[in-house]
Parts: C-alpha cells; structure tokens; sequence
C-alpha cells in the first residue's frame, strides 16, 4: 500500500495536527539545555542558582506527574479532542510567566504550569493517534508523538543558540496558539463518540479520517465491536486490572517506561550543554548540543518506515543495546577525563560520538515505542485511567534522574553515573528479547488475545 495512499492523508493529517502539542513539549525539555547558563548569568534580571536550574528541570517533570491520571478520566469524559484545548491556555501561562518573570518562584510556577500541559499531552497523543490509525499505519501514527517532541526540542536549542531568553521565550508563546487552531478542526476520535454512544457522530468522524471516498463500514464494525465487549462486561478498573491481559500489558508498560527513563534521556536533554562543557569536545557546548537534536530528528524520521516494516521488537532491542554501549563508552571516556586529561582530550570527538548514537538509538526505539506499546496494548475499558498511571510513573522515573542526577555524579563520578545508565538499557535488551510481545499489523483485539495467552506473539 502507498504510504501517501489517499484514505491514509486525512489520518496522517489528523495525527500531525494532534502532535503538536509533542512539539510544544519537546521546546519545553530543550529550554533548559540552551538557557541555564544564560539565567544562571542573571539575563533575565535576576540570578539562579545552580541548584535552582536543576529544580526548573526536575519542577517540570513532576507537573507532569500531577496531570497524567485526571488526563486519563478527562479524556473519557469530555473527549481527546476537548481535552487538547484544554491544554492551550495552560501552555501560553506558562510560557508567559517565564517571558515576564521577575523571580525564581515564577519560573518555577512556569515550568510545573508547563509540565502539566507536557504530561497530559503524553496521555492524549497516543491514544488519540492509535484510536484514529488504521491497523497498517498505527506505527507510524504513534511514533508522531516522539517525532514531534525532537522537532521541539531541536527548536528550542537552536532558538537558544542565536536569541535571548526573552526573545526565544516569546516565540514559544505563539506555538500554542497555532495548535489550538488545529485542534479546533480535528475529528474527534471514533472510538469516543461510539462510547458515548453516537454513532452518527462516530461515522462521520471515522468518513473524514478514511476520506470521503471510502468505505468505512468494516472499520466501522470493528469500533463497535471492540466497544460493545467493554460495555457487555463493564467492570471497575480493579477488576478489569486483575485480567491477565491486563496486568501484563501494565507490567510491560510500566517497565518499559522505567527502563527509558533510566537510560539517561532527560540528562542528556534537559543538560545536554552541560555534559559538553565537562566534556571538553573542543566545539561550542551549544552547537554540539544543536548537532545532538539534528541527529534525533533525522533518525525519527528513519524510525517513521522502520516502525511498521521490521516491527517493535528488533528496533528496542537494537536501539536498547547499542544506548548501553554509548553511555558504556561516553562513562569510560569521562572515568579517563577525571585521572588523565591530556589522554582524554586527544580523543575529545569520542563523547560527542557517544551522545549522537545514544540519541540515534533512543530515536529508533527507545523513545517512541514505549509510548506506543502502552496505547497498543490496554483494553478499551480501562486505556484511560491505565495510561495515565503508565505516564504518570515515566515522568515520576524523569523526576527521580533528573533530580538525582547532579547529587549522584558527586558522590560516585561522571563517568560512573553513565555506567548506571548502561547498565539499566542494557537489562533492558534482555527484558523486550524475554517478554515484550510484537504487535506489528495486529488489530486491538489480537493485542489482547495475544496478551491472554490464546495465541502465539
């Protein structure tokens, strides 16, 4: 099948338009790598300390954290279209009380306001995107999250590289406003409005997504049927936890986020500048870091064909191994740097290496599918409220490195702090090669039955 087939448009479209918020997200985790030492300086008119700067980091992650489970009651509530407008005027406070803030006490209201808004688009994107998806393009769909927040985050370091604070600051303000225009003319997605029971509604909003010329009834069936199971055997969340399909997809997501976030990631984002001043690479710390989110962007895009021709599986475990071997290198090369610098510097060019592939691998798996898996593999009755702990616990994982992060590196060593971080993706190989199912080109239904042990992976 064409990847520009003309009933696949609308859905790429739709899928696009919803990730745009990742984009505002990904400008988020970027500001702080490319600003700190500005507003460390006192460019905004007042100083930060160092301690400071690592709690606007670690401030953003736990307003993540707050967001993501009422996000997931939201979304069944009012809809993921509604829930998405909802985030915008969240993001332009955030964004204004940075621009015009005058103490550390706004910044900091400003970066948990922001993480908020991050958090809860980390429940609404994927979900939305995988409900909207046909079953041949769901990989696709879903790694647009991801794809998005590494456009962002390369945004925001190249605006910090040549403008302002406030100048960069100000830009970011109108990103929100963009989206909320998209949003406004999205479809709502299908699989809401057939649990609201409107079918009208559903049928017409599956028409614009397939394309007006296309034949939506099977598609159609296959909504409803997924629905009516839910509703012919309504349970609590508890219960409907305790399935066996259930608890492992809880378990894999879980996991699987965990493992993401103890790679490194956030480190390597929220600090990126800063592992290259210590570094000493030889390049301005702000174009490495630059050459760092251009990487990301472009292996998202290669990740884009790869996601639904060679499946899930290979790419975490590829991308999980090879994370591990980086942060294994870019460890010995900071434990070298620490007892003999002269040695070190000669082969200055090896960290950059390092965070480039690092971030190449974390591209072409570890950063979208997670997110993926977890969209993929809940059951209809409990995706909401189980995707938003899934989240909930990736970004408490976030605030735990981030905030452990600086304090640990003193205590055991740069160097040895990355080895901890190998170690993690490295486990993590051995867990996807063991126990992560495929769920390449499978509809939701084969997903559970999978999950429940009635057929192989």
């Amino acid at each position: 099948m064409s990847f520009a087939s003309s009933h696949l448009i609308p859905q790429y479209l739709a899928g696009l338009s919803s990730a745009t918020g990742s984009f505002i997200l990904g400008t988020v985790i970027g500001w702080t790598a490319q600003t700190e030492h500005s507003i460390r300086d006192g460019e905004l008119g007042f100083k930060v300390s160092e301690r400071e700067i690592d709690w606007l980091a670690t401030l953003f992650t736990l307003g993540a954290a707050s967001v993501c489970i009422p996000t997931g009651f939201i979304i069944d509530a009012i809809g993921r279209r509604f829930t998405m407008l909802l985030c915008v005027p969240f993001l332009l406070l955030g964004w204004l009380l940075i621009a015009f803030s005058v103490n550390t006490i706004m910044l900091y209201i400003a970066r948990f306001v922001l993480g908020m808004s991050g958090g809860a688009f980390c429940i609404i994107a994927p979900v939305y995107t995988t409900e909207i998806a046909q079953t041949q393009i769901r990989g696709i769909l879903g790694c647009f999250f991801q794809m998005l927040i590494t456009m962002g985050v390369l945004y925001s370091y190249v605006m910090g590289a040549v403008c302002t604070v406030f100048v960069m600051t100000l830009t970011c303000i109108v990103l929100p406003v963009i989206s909320g225009i998209l949003f406004l003319i999205l479809p709502e997605s299908p699989f809401f409005y057939v649990m609201k029971d409107k079918p009208e509604k559903a049928k017409s909003a599956l028409q614009r997504l397939r394309g007006k010329n296309c034949d939506i009834a099977k598609d159609y069936e296959e909504i409803v049927t997924n629905i009516a199971e839910v509703k012919g055997n309504p349970v609590a969340l508890w219960k409907g936890m305790k399935r066996t399909a259930s608890l492992k997809a809880f378990a894999l997501s879980i996991l699987l986020m965990m493992f993401q976030q103890f790679s490194g990631i956030n480190v390597m984002m929220f600090y990126a500048t800063d592992v290259f001043v210590l570094a000493k690479t030889g390049l301005e710390p702000k174009i490495s870091t630059i050459v760092l989110g251009v990487v990301q962007v472009v292996t998202m895009f290669a990740a884009l064909f790869l996601i639904d021709r060679s499946g899930r599986r290979i790419l975490l475990m590829i991308s999980s191994f090879v994370m591990s071997l980086s942060t294994l290198g870019l460890g010995i090369y900071f434990f070298i740097l620490d007892r003999d610098s002269e040695t070190a510097l000669s082969i200055c060019w090896f960290p950059l290496f390092c965070c480039c592939l690092f971030i190449m691998m974390f591209s072409l798996g570890m950063g979208a599918i997670p997110w993926l898996i977890m969209a993929e593999t809940f059951a209809e009755d409990i995706k909401g409220p189980a995707t938003a702990i899934s989240a909930t616990t990736n970004w408490l994982f976030a605030f735990v490195v981030t905030n452990a992060y600086g304090p640990v590196t003193k205590v055991i060593g740069t160097g040895q702090t990355f080895w901890v971080f190998s170690g993690f993706t490295l486990t993590c190989t051995i867990f996807v090669v063991f126990f992560v199912p495929e769920t390449r080109h499978k509809t939701f239904a084969e997903v559970q039955a999978a999950l429940e042990g009635k057929q192989n992976k």
